[in-house]
């Protein structure tokens, strides 16, 4: 692994096919200085990689798969902070000063934003509300709240687990017996296409239902093929 840059951050984007949103989200990362971008592509098929590049960012190609591609970024990168961010996410304005900001004060071993979604919805705002509840109580943030931390914390925690869904939410688990995890105001925004396609009720129930099988030990590939299929 390269030698970390000293307050260099390195933000890495797990891509598959997100010609739509990669260049917005890139824009963001962009604009904020000292920042490294890498695009860890899977295997897209559409303009994805293309849209990265023209945007600035590092692409390299990644076996697919969520975890697989961030420990591919990670092992790419430079930078003394990481942060893995989804492509459908826009980080918000400042995020590289909130960031440096949370990671210094004592015993923080990581840090994310607030959940926001892209549109305001009464079923979308319950959604926010759920998740800032999940934050509050266990401090369990999710992928999509641009998980941050330094590099040595990622590598004492082994990276992201191989697994091919709850990645994110092991390694925030291993984490948090390293300190606390704790999640910044500033809200990143998150495309809400996931609950309009499949519908709020329906989408949150399913969620909510792979997370409370993957805590009683249900085999994670059998949870990704139920993810998938709905």
């Amino acid at each position: 692994m390269p030698e970390a840059g000293r307050g260099r951050i390195s933000v890495i984007i797990p891509t598959l096919n997100e010609e739509a949103g990669i260049a917005a989200c890139l824009d963001r990362v962009r604009r904020a200085p000292g920042v490294e971008a890498i695009v860890a592509d899977g295997g897209s098929r559409d303009a994805t990689v293309e849209a990265a590049r023209r945007a600035g960012a590092k692409v390299i190609a990644a076996p697919r798969g969520r975890a697989c591609q961030m420990n591919a970024g990670a092992a790419a990168s430079r930078g003394e902070i990481l942060l893995f961010l989804h492509a459908d996410t826009l980080l918000p304005l400042g995020w590289e000063a909130e960031a440096r900001r949370a990671l210094s004060r004592p015993g923080v071993a990581a840090g994310a934003f607030t959940f926001r979604l892209d549109r305001r919805t009464a079923g979308l705002r319950f959604i926010e509300l759920c998740v800032a509840w999940r934050c509050r109580l266990a401090s369990m943030p999710y992928g999509d709240q641009g998980l941050f931390l330094r590099r040595g914390a990622f590598l004492a925690a082994g990276g992201f687990p191989d697994l091919p869904i709850m990645e994110d939410c092991e390694l925030v688990r291993r984490l948090k017996k390293r300190g606390r995890i704790i999640v910044s105001p500033a809200p990143a925004i998150t495309s809400s296409r996931r609950w309009q396609q499949r519908g709020i009720l329906t989408t949150t129930a399913f969620n909510s239902l792979v997370v409370v099988a993957f805590y009683l030990g249900c085999p994670p590939s059998l949870l990704r093929r139920l993810y998938d299929r709905a």
